[in-house]
């Protein structure tokens, strides 16, 4: 069977190839680059622990100058603390124990060149990935049985493949080829950033400084770290088109280190740009066989948000329903829900921050944005950390793979179609794992929730109480799936049973062992059986 086609080397692209190499699918990775990752230190990315949890487990190996930590964020208005909110230091993508002794994941920061170059080691390393450079698409076409793109250059060539996924960025070709509008708000902020190496009074920390007192200082200030004493600061523009000379960068530098030291201390600077913020969002993100991801589905970064974060989600939502179709087909349920589930929740995100861009840059709270009591700070905080609206993983509970609800399911801490809990999990074979440690490879998760399984012998608790009626309700499933089992997990009783799709979300919680509510659960995920599968509209594939 032909590979997927992914067009565009960048994180989303090579994260999506991975992900589907991850899942027995192989891609070609087309694009006009030449695998360089020039550093830019200014240029950096921030990943909740759910988009850094995905990532590691691609395999993608940060070198230890790359990675660093985000311990707090400060919320400073008119040079007064307002707001402390602590976060612990990581191992790697790992867990830690936070200041108050609380396991709370931490935010990860990284130049962006850094994550890619990690990926396309990891890339270059999987004899799924073929990585191709200057390929530049310029013709798409597709039929029922397969999807064709031809690359310009001196080595002109038609590619083959089952599906194609544009993963080429804001400009994306594959998203105008497909004709789909882009519709949005153009220079919704502006920022200039500066990376330098100094000694600032929070080592380890990131400050949201509003409303600084210096006069150069503008309306926002934000200082995040990274390694070496390096730190990326960033500075809110004000709306106008104003130009940003070398020496007014300079002096937003100094000013900020003066304001926050004392006296400007020693530093050296690094890199520097301006960077406008757009918000748009593609009308379409399925053309027959071919999808959008990332920066070609969507825009947004304001607030905190971060695209980035969300393009990765695109990647794990995909990755899995095409492997799905590749190996066994796949209804038109299962392909159409990547366009019901993360564009309804992308555009939830930019409503989010739309809403809320005229209350933190205007002045008054309006009641009827969520959280908008808690105050400005708080709402900025919670792009920043990826809490609520502005920065919360996406929770898919109307998409159309959500089973009907049952009498059977009982509520747990995590809502239906919510991202899981990395609770502790034990293997039939045995071994003990994070529970993210088995998302990703095409299958269903099952978790028995059994207090008291960690001190019992294998050898008993395999064979005792529910176990053997649910590993046959487990084997009889219309999908393949995993049996794990958990001493707690929040929110859930004893003998609680929890189904989970291969991208972390939860599909129901039972109350005991269901074997035909199970069943029917684990259907309706796979949004029914691959001889549904209809040929593509007509006006997808010409």
């Amino acid at each position: 069977m032909d590979p997927v086609i992914v067009v565009g080397a960048g994180p989303v692209g090579l994260a999506l190839a991975l992900a589907l190499a991850a899942q027995d699918v192989p891609s070609v990775v087309l694009d006009e680059g030449t695998g360089d990752h020039e550093p830019r230190p200014a240029r950096t990315v921030v990943l909740r622990p759910d988009t850094a949890g995905f990532v590691e487990r691609l395999g993608c190996t940060l070198h230890p100058d790359d990675a660093a930590h985000w311990v707090a964020w400060r919320a400073i208005r008119r040079g007064q603390q307002v707001q402390h909110v602590e976060f612990g230091d990581f191992d790697d993508f790992g867990d830690f124990d936070g200041p108050t002794g609380s396991r709370e994941p931490s935010p990860l920061h990284l130049p962006q060149h850094a994550l890619t170059r990690g990926l396309w080691t990891a890339a270059a390393a999987q004899d799924l990935v073929t990585l191709v450079g200057g390929s530049r698409i310029d013709t798409i076409e597709q039929d029922i049985t397969g999807i064709a793109a031809h690359t310009a250059g001196p080595e002109s060539t038609w590619w083959r493949g089952s599906h194609l996924v544009g993963c080429d960025g804001a400009r994306s070709t594959v998203r105008k080829l497909l004709d789909v509008r882009f519709p949005g708000r153009t220079a919704v902020e502006r920022h200039a950033v500066a990376a330098l190496r100094a000694e600032l009074p929070w080592p380890g920390e990131a400050l949201l400084h509003r409303m600084p007192p210096w006069r150069s200082g503008g309306e926002e200030v934000t200082a995040r770290p990274l390694p070496d004493d390096t730190w990326r600061i960033d500075w809110l523009l004000p709306p106008r088109a104003e130009l940003v000379t070398p020496e007014a960068l300079v002096a937003r530098v100094r000013a900020a280190l003066a304001g926050w030291c004392g006296e400007t201390p020693p530093y050296e600077l690094i890199d520097t740009g301006v960077y406008t913020l757009h918000h748009r969002l593609a009308r379409r993100w399925r053309v027959g066989r071919a999808f959008l991801a990332g920066d070609a589905a969507h825009l947004l970064g304001a607030l905190g948000t971060q695209g980035l974060d969300e393009g990765l989600r695109d990647a794990d939502n995909l990755a899995w329903k095409l492997a799905r179709a590749w190996h066994h087909g796949a209804s038109e349920v299962l392909l159409d829900s990547y366009q019901a589930e993360r564009r309804t929740a992308v555009a939830a995100r930019l409503r989010a921050a739309d809403q809320s861009l005229p209350i933190l840059r205007g002045g008054g709270l309006r009641t009827y944005l969520p959280g908008a009591s808690r105050g400005h700070d708080a709402l900025l905080a919670d792009g920043h950390l990826g809490r609520g609206a502005l920065g919360a993983p996406a929770t898919y509970a109307r998409s159309p793979l959500a089973p009907a609800r049952a009498p059977a399911q009982t509520p747990i801490g995590t809502p239906v179609g919510g991202p899981v809990a990395d609770v502790r999990v034990t293997a039939p074979d045995g071994t003990t794992v994070r529970l993210r440690d088995r998302l990703g490879h095409a299958r269903l998760l099952v978790v028995l929730v059994a207090p008291g399984t960690g001190v019992w012998d294998r050898r008993h608790w395999l064979t005792a109480g529910v176990m053997p009626r649910l590993a046959a309700a487990v084997t009889a499933l219309p999908v393949q799936a995993e049996l794990l089992v958990a001493e707690a997990y929040p929110g859930a009783s004893a003998h609680a049973v929890l189904l989970v799709r291969p991208d972390g979300h939860l599909v129901a919680a039972f109350a005991g062992v269901r074997p035909a509510e199970l069943y029917e659960a684990a259907d309706a995920v796979r949004g029914g059986s691959a001889s549904t599968v209809r040929e593509e509209r007509t006006a997808d594939v010409n």
